[in-house]
């Protein structure tokens, strides 16, 4: 019921009930499409700020996407409706509305479209969505074939949902020289001033087509009579009615009808999107469908493969064949697919958090490092001079800071050199450290050391009488917001993580030449590290602050939330932990936040508001921060495994962000393994028949970090100035494994083999030994053969 395609460039799914939230999304650097494997859509696309053109039923928040999205029958979707002109029998693609089994069905996800199969009563519905690669505009293709022995009369309804548009003004009509439906409204405002933002947005919904449909019907109500969406009453009809919409609930149904011969098929295509103006619609429609190049191509099949290629370009740098299948196909076409995403897109906003701005980024050094590089500067010219990072970055001239970006956090500076070090070990662009950026205001500028120098001093400065960090009203957990807003509470973790912070920049700085520097934060990550086991070790864990009332949290003595898994992970990356706390620390995550779907984020789960740690203890139980799988903080504590060489704990923790391979598991979590999703439910031991849900929000800072963990960590192939340093960490069970490197311009072709007789890992460039596994003098352009030898271990099962 589930596979990967035999060329794995899609992920196939072969029934529409047995995940009925199973899902794939597509973007450009306008929009974002996710779609459901029932037709179900959330889409949004950017004017600067995000907007929708594919309303819901009722007035709806701006915010982005909800996590387990709780789908509907009237949630905006994309639907083609069957109709047997002879007997009357009605079916629908991809499922619903009608929710008449198909005979077949297959959703397949792919990279760059997504394309459904159904089958039923002899006829073949082929629906495939793409994107063009610069605009807000979804690219729809529909193919109608005649799969029995006889002659057919059919019609088919494409029906896309337009949707509640606005309270003041909204109306719909088909419009003839067009070939296609418009929907109209205006922005709700009230404020005259607003008036001026709203005037240039793209207020109108447009659906047009390359075959002038044989009727329409524009006005919902109108459609659905008293059948509802299910079996609208319009379809009873011979002919759709031709109605429009006035001041009333636009939607886009258009009629086909057609006589299909034995085996014959049909196709059409579809425009569906945003626009600010008729004369802009009826642009589109020529690029799209009228303009043909001297090949016969018209706009539309080029906007297929242009944007076929762009996303091309996301490509890892890392292709793997394991004895985990599922692994290579997640490594080698979803992942870097997802990081590209991130970093291309920033999350479809104009004004990112900072850490996630830094990390996304982190994520682009392996796909796109002058990006990332661009990215980094742009974050360090809005640094205030006193070394402090704002809460998001501004991208847009018509920004401000919005929601979550105007509550004060105190970790934004840790993310500086530890997300830089990335793009370092990739490039080996030390030449950026000497860059001049300017400080926020613009009255000051100095080179990006400077500006690092300044955002580790702030996070050692902004610290409570014993030399712990303030928390503020949260840290990299949002929610965490009444630990330490009357300026008291501290941050066990982001204690941690300073000095983790100040150990990365000291070898950052010892590696550019600044030795001084060096040692002064190495000397500082000891001391924090020292601070951090006086006040927060509590015997088997480390605590995760203490409130403004100076009460610890996060211990033994605490019935919810007794254990928080980031100081855990981060204390094994900071040095804090000793080999005794290691592991007793290890042992203390294993027995009580590991579930079969990863490590939970807390436990037990808070069921109550807890007045002194703040509103993440009313969020539900075992999800996002209170207590799920959220798997940003598992690939935390999975790096942190292995930077101390517990690599089989690492890998265990890592597969489990993936769903599958059992399909128990697979329907058990309700997703598709084509993204890694920011959280599954939690709360194991409380609420374990929930536990194993996917969130399906593929907006994560989980998926740099699981980078890093495979490239630092599991295939040990990170970059250091010399060259490429060549470490594996191999899980016990793995006899061997192939790596196709990309580094710095050269390509590497990796087989690494357990072999007995072998001492301790031994690595070959080109046939010759390589000194501390190190590959120098690595040349772009030129290809190399790399052998690595493994001492064997006893294989586990």
């Amino acid at each position: 019921m589930i596979r990967a395609s035999e060329d794995n460039e899609y992920y196939e799914l072969s029934s529409p009930t047995i995940l009925p939230k199973a899902s794939g999304f597509l973007w450009n650097e306008q929009m974002m499409i996710h779609m459901n494997c029932r037709g179900y859509a959330v889409a949004q696309f950017m004017q600067p700020e995000p907007a929708k053109y594919s309303y819901a039923p009722n007035l709806e928040a701006k915010t982005f996407m909800q996590p387990e999205q709780p789908y509907y029958a009237h949630h905006p979707g994309r639907f083609v409706y069957v109709k047997d002109e002879e007997n009357g029998e009605l079916f629908s693609a991809p499922y619903e509305p009608v929710r008449n089994p198909p005979d077949h069905y297959t959703f397949a996800v792919g990279k760059h479209n997504i394309v459904w199969t159904i089958e039923k009563n002899g006829i073949a519905i082929e629906m495939t969505l793409s994107l063009p690669k610069d605009e807000p505009m979804e690219l729809w293709r529909v193919k109608v074939t005649n799969l029995s022995a006889a002659r057919r009369s059919i019609s088919i309804y494409p029906y896309f949902t337009i949707g509640y548009m606005s309270w003041m003004n909204q109306s719909g009509e088909y419009k003839e020289a067009l070939q296609g439906i418009v929907a109209t409204a205006v922005t709700p405002y009230q404020k005259y001033q607003d008036y001026a933002k709203i005037k240039h947005l793209k207020d109108k919904t447009f659906l047009l087509a390359d075959h002038a449909p044989a009727s329409w019907e524009v006005n919902q109500e109108a459609f659905e009579g008293e059948g509802g969406i299910s079996s609208p009453s319009a379809l009873k009809s011979k002919r759709l009615a031709q109605g429009e919409a006035r001041y009333e609930t636009p939607v886009a149904a258009m009629q086909y009808s057609l006589d299909l011969d034995a085996g014959e098929e049909r196709e059409y295509r579809f425009v569906f999107g945003p626009a600010r103006s008729e004369r802009e619609i009826a642009e589109i429609r020529r690029e799209l469908f009228l303009d043909t190049d001297a090949a016969g191509e018209d706009g539309f099949v080029r906007a297929e493969r242009e944007y076929a290629q762009y996303i091309a370009e996301g490509r890892g740098s890392i292709e793997i064949s394991t004895p985990d299948a599922d692994l290579d196909n997640l490594v080698n076409h979803w992942l870097p697919r997802q990081m590209y995403y991130h970093g291309q897109t920033n999350r479809l906003t104009t004004d990112p958090q900072t850490r996630n701005y830094l990390q996304d980024n982190m994520g682009m050094s392996y796909l796109k490092p002058q990006t990332a590089r661009a990215a980094f500067l742009t974050a360090l010219s809005q640094q205030e001079a006193s070394g402090a990072m704002p809460d998001g970055i501004i991208l847009h001239e018509a920004a401000e800071l919005k929601y979550i970006n105007q509550v004060p956090h105190t970790d934004h500076c840790v993310w500086l050199p530890i997300c830089l070090s990335t793009y370092l070990d990739e490039t080996d662009d030390y030449s950026i450290l000497d860059e001049e950026v300017s400080y926020a205001g613009g009255l000051e500028t100095g080179p990006v050391h400077e500006h690092i120098d300044r955002a580790v001093q702030w996070l050692l400065h902004e610290r409570d009488e014993r030399g712990l960090n303030y928390i503020n009203q949260g840290d990299w957990c949002d929610p965490m917001n009444m630990v330490g807003y009357r300026g008291q509470g501290v941050s066990g973790w982001l204690t941690i993580a300073t000095a983790y912070a100040c150990m990365v920049w000291a070898d950052i700085s010892e590696r550019s030449g600044r030795t001084d520097t060096a040692k002064t934060f190495r000397q500082a990550a000891e001391e924090t590290n020292a601070l951090v086991n006086q006040y927060f070790w509590d015997g088997e864990w480390y605590a995760r602050g203490i409130t403004d009332d100076n009460v610890v949290f996060g211990i033994s003595s605490d019935k919810e939330g007794r254990i928080f898994i980031n100081p855990q992970g981060w204390a094994l990356l900071s040095g804090a932990a000793d080999e005794e706390k290691r592991q007793k620390l290890m042992k203390s995550v294993t027995e009580q936040l590991e579930t079969p779907y990863g490590v939970e984020k807390l436990a037990p789960s808070y069921t109550a508001m807890r007045e002194d740690v703040g509103r993440v203890t009313q969020k539900h139980p075992g999800t996002a921060e209170n207590g799920a799988v959220y798997n940003h903080a598992a690939a935390f504590y999975i790096y942190g495994l292995y930077a101390v060489g517990e690599q089989d704990d690492a890998y265990r923790l890592l597969r489990k962000m993936l769903p599958g391979p059992d399909i128990e598991d697979i329907i058990r979590r309700g997703q598709l393994p084509v993204f890694i999703p920011n959280y599954y439910r939690g709360a194991y031991k409380q609420f374990p028949q929930t536990a194993g849900r996917s969130s399906h929000l593929f907006n994560t800072g989980t998926v740099p970090w699981v980078y890093r963990c495979l490239m630092d960590g599991l295939f040990g192939l990170q970059g250091c100035r010399e060259g490429l340093q060549v470490k594996p960490q191999l899980p016990s069970g793995w006899q061997e494994a192939t790596v196709k490197r990309s580094f710095r311009g050269a390509e590497l072709q990796i087989e690494m083999k357990r072999e007995s007789g072998v001492a301790a890992i031994e690595v070959y460039l080109d046939g010759g030994l390589a000194e501390d596994g190190v590959l120098k003098e690595l040349k772009p352009g030129k290809q190399y053969q790399v052998l690595v030898k493994i001492p064997a271990e006893a294989v586990t099962i």
